[in-house]
């Protein structure tokens, strides 16, 4: 028989607000002292009344807009009952049955082999809004300290349909919805600071050779538990997917809804309890906070939606030439995107200054932009990125401005500067930001114009390495990249190499 793993994600993403969710207290901050940012509303003292954070409402709302959700006219919260040293108040304000979005979906794309289909529509089943719980802190022995800074720190938490049908379509959802969380500028959404968490919910089912289900759609399923990174996310999928097939082939498929811990140390997972139900919460309205009416405030923020990912990697596609993968690590950092953008655009405008060009804006465009869009793609990611990688500097802090990364481009494009003299300049503007211009001509890196001196450069070298010479003429054509090389050598990388070239073809043809 086969298997097929049904998978669905539950998400908490910590949003960007400067205080709680319910209080007046600042948002967590990883360089406070325990205990510090806590009054007696997030501490759960008796008679306290919380007041619902606006900012926290409009970045849940703009997340469900963003998500193809349906914004509810109407929401409330909800008292989520449990016990544990992390919830002072033994309940947790959630939202339960009228959550602020529900019916949404994100398409994602699946790049490579090793799956049956390249894109996949997963469902959104709802977003709501809660406060965050304290954090524990496990001191190796017998004690455990609680912190409370983080308790009451605005989340959405957003679950999914059981959609995923592999480990890495799992990863590359996670991926694409930190991307939007970042493109909305509610959170930071780093799964490593905490700003992103997962639970993953997994079962297996039978399937036949054309794909189709046999018996059961659905079995009772394992939720995974601490996944805090990407990596942790696919390698937890991955020993599940591989131990509940073991369990299924044994004869032995799990009988109940279970809950595991990811032990990232052995690389396993481990049993943790019976999975909760909603019935186990004992939901009931939160009687201190009014229900909330979202119609005017969805119709608002509907017209504010930034350009997302997908859209703005399809467009740098189509309007600037650029590659699928290259426009895809560019847009993965808004403010990398945000760069590019401004370069293209005075690109844009010194092609279309052009005196010699009499055709019309959407012609020249067309015909330059891949052009345009391999050379960007190239200088920035490749050069100017390893650059930046040796100074520890990103390009947010670069002293590299977009207009003159444009004019570097034109110097390039133009062959006023070749690639060696090229990395030289690019460096040099690295450490001031001056005119690459400028860095040319008081470097003199910039291409050699005088014919006369580059043709004496062309003989000295033929004179320089007679045996080249000859064997080229016994038919070792390839030494002539040889002979160019050593007039670029002898030209400090100023020659042009075309030029370069003809001029030596024309001398050993002479002889």
């Amino acid at each position: 028989m086969m298997y097929e793993p049904v998978i669905g994600l539950e998400i908490h993403v910590q949003l960007k607000t400067k205080t709680k969710m319910f209080c007046g207290c600042p948002t967590h901050d990883s360089a406070v002292a325990p205990n510090e940012h806590v009054c007696p509303i997030c501490l759960g003292h008796p008679g306290v009344l919380p007041v619902v954070n606006e900012t926290a409402v409009r970045y849940g709302v703009l997340m469900g807009l963003a998500l193809n959700c349906t914004i509810a006219e109407h929401s409330k919260f909800d008292r989520k009952n449990y016990f544990y040293p992390d919830l002072p108040k033994a309940y947790q304000i959630s939202q339960y049955d009228l959550p602020i979005a529900v019916k949404g979906y994100l398409e994602i794309e699946i790049p490579g082999s090793g799956s049956d289909r390249s894109t996949a529509r997963i469902g959104i089943t709802r977003a709501h809004l809660e406060e965050d719980a304290a954090k524990n802190l496990h001191s190796g022995g017998a004690a455990t300290y609680v912190d409370f800074n983080r308790g009451g720190t605005p989340l959405i938490e957003i679950v999914t349909e059981p959609d995923f049908r592999s480990s890495q379509e799992a990863k590359i959802f996670l991926q694409e919805l930190r991307l939007i969380a970042r493109y909305l500028g509610i959170s930071d959404a780093d799964m490593e600071k905490g700003h992103l968490r997962c639970d993953a919910n997994i079962s297996m089912r039978v399937i036949d050779e054309q794909g189709g289900i046999v018996g059961a759609r659905f079995n009772p399923k394992t939720e995974v538990k601490n996944l805090n990174s990407f990596k942790h996310v696919q390698n937890a999928l991955e020993y599940e997917i591989k131990r509940q097939t073991k369990l299924w082939e044994a004869g032995t498929p799990p009988m109940e809804s279970t809950t595991r811990g990811w032990n990232d140390t052995q690389n396993i997972t481990e049993e943790q309890r019976s999975k909760e139900e909603a019935a186990d919460y004992r939901y009931f309205p939160e009687p201190d906070i009014p229900p909330l009416a979202l119609k005017e405030l969805a119709d608002e923020l509907v017209g504010k939606l930034p350009e997302l990912p997908a859209a703005r990697r399809t467009r740098f596609i189509s309007e600037y030439g650029l590659k699928a993968s290259d426009a895809r690590q560019i847009c993965d950092d808004p403010a990398l995107a945000d760069f590019v953008e401004h370069v293209f655009s005075e690109l844009h405008a010194w092609l279309l200054a052009l005196p010699e060009l009499q055709e019309t804006e959407e012609t020249v465009l067309n015909r330059e932009k891949e052009k345009l869009g391999r050379l960007v793609a190239g200088w920035l990611l490749s050069k100017l990125g390893g650059l930046m990688v040796e100074r520890g500097i990103d390009v947010r802090t670069m002293k590299i401005s977009a207009e003159n990364f444009a004019e570097f481009i034109t110097l390039i494009a133009t062959k006023k500067l070749n690639n060696t003299a090229g990395l030289e300049v690019l460096d040099a503007m690295l450490d001031d930001g001056n005119d690459p211009t400028h860095i040319m001509e008081d470097r003199g890196l910039g291409r050699m114009d005088d014919e006369g001196a580059l043709a004496e450069l062309v003989k000295q070298t033929i004179e320089s390495y007679p045996a080249e010479v000859a064997r080229y003429k016994a038919g070792e054509e390839q030494l002539l990249q040889y002979l160019i090389g050593m007039v670029m050598k002898a030209s400090e990388g100023t020659a042009d190499p075309g030029i370069t070239k003809n001029m030596l073809l024309v001398e050993l043809n002479n002889e």
